[in-house]
């Protein structure tokens, strides 16, 4: 009887694993910060769906399948229709709206989305802005976080405000994990076993094994964290 219970309990994981990971692919929710009001409820309650009925002996694989189709399909067919017809995604994803304009924070705005002025300045300082007077625009947007434009003055000089020449920017390559090389990364920037051990030599290492994780960067040399 265990086994029975065991096997059925195995399937259904199994369902459920596959069931989130395809929902993931599809709607390309990959962090929750993505994630609007409607798919975190329809997240919570998928959990909450899966949670119970794996545990619920009395609930068959089918009627479970079953279970797990409909709201999977249903939630697809919320996505197709918010794609199709634009006059739907206000009702089913939100619209983005501006929440501060010119240094004030619209308190009507704030008010219909349930928004106090400490949970709107947390939202600005996990954007760097830690003042309501430095914002020119920002903008609430549907997963709930603020973007920031902010007063010309507030913003950081670029290199062209400044006048200074451009730099090649080069994207960082891993070279080393644990101790054990990437040789596909290697090899990609055109470097060999010997070129690496005399890189390594040059920052008093003998070899990889002592080397936590290390990074080449044309601009600035090889970036070595040890063990």
């Amino acid at each position: 009887m265990d086994d029975i219970h065991l096997g059925l309990l195995t399937i259904k994981v199994g369902v459920g694993f596959v069931t989130l990971f395809f929902i993931i692919i599809v709607t390309g929710k990959t962090s929750i910060y993505q994630l609007t009001p409607f798919h975190l409820v329809f997240v919570l309650l998928l959990g909450d769906l899966l949670g119970n009925s794996i545990y619920e002996d009395r609930m068959g694989i089918i009627p479970y399948l079953y279970a797990v189709g409909l709201w999977t399909l249903l939630m697809l067919l919320v996505e197709i229709i918010t794609l199709k017809i634009k006059s739907t995604r206000s009702l089913l994803v939100g619209n983005p709206a501006i929440i501060i304009r010119e240094g004030k924070i619209d308190r009507k705005i704030a008010q219909k989305n349930k928004l106090d002025v400490n949970q709107i300045l947390s939202l600005l300082r996990q954007n760097d802005v830690f003042s309501v007077w430095e914002v020119k625009y920002g903008i609430l947007e549907p997963n709930g976080q603020i973007s920031t434009l902010l007063k010309s003055k507030y913003q950081k000089p670029d290199k062209q405000d400044l006048n200074l020449p451009e730099e090649l920017v080069d994207l960082p390559t891993t070279l080393i994990i644990d101790g054990e090389i990437l040789w596909d990364n290697l090899a990609e920037r055109g470097f060999d076993r010997q070129w690496l051990d005399n890189v390594l030599a040059s920052t008093g290492h003998n070899n990889e094994k002592g080397i936590f994780h290390a990074e080449w960067n044309n601009n600035e040399g090889i970036c070595i964290s040890p063990k």
